[in-house]
């Protein structure tokens, strides 16, 4: 079964919120376990978009803090944090169009967060596009 692209970031996203959850209460990570039981098939799209944001966090972390207004990324709900991690880590490291990125990242927070967070990340992508 073939994933659309949107379907595999979604699974990212639950993937690095399943992660991020798991280390803060210091449970042993082991995230292949983590992304095999997300994704039935290997799939490189989704690996190298969960061992990117994983890699480049720190750095991710600090892009989004210079664009979010009296707040900071830790204050996000941890599925808003993983969606903004995720499309600030495409826009930077992949060739995915930006409008592209923006447009995955809002429909997923639509989805997932609520409205104050979706506008968060809408605001923070499109200044970072802007500079």
């Amino acid at each position: 079964m073939t994933l659309k692209r949107s379907e595999l970031r979604e699974k990212c996203m639950i993937i690095l919120y399943q992660y991020n959850l798991l280390k803060e209460n210091k449970i042993q990570v082991d995230i292949e376990e983590i992304i095999k039981d997300n994704i039935e098939i290997e799939n490189e799209f989704v690996k190298d978009i969960v061992y990117g944001v994983i890699t480049h966090e720190s750095e991710l972390n600090t892009l989004a803090n210079q664009y979010i207004k009296d707040w900071t990324i830790d204050r996000l709900d941890k599925t808003g944090a993983s969606i903004l991690r995720i499309a600030l880590f495409e826009i930077k490291y992949t060739d995915t169009p930006e409008i592209v990125v923006i447009n995955e990242a809002v429909e997923l927070s639509k989805k997932y967060s609520d409205d104050a967070v979706r506008k968060i990340i809408n605001a923070v992508l499109d200044k970072m596009i802007r500079e």
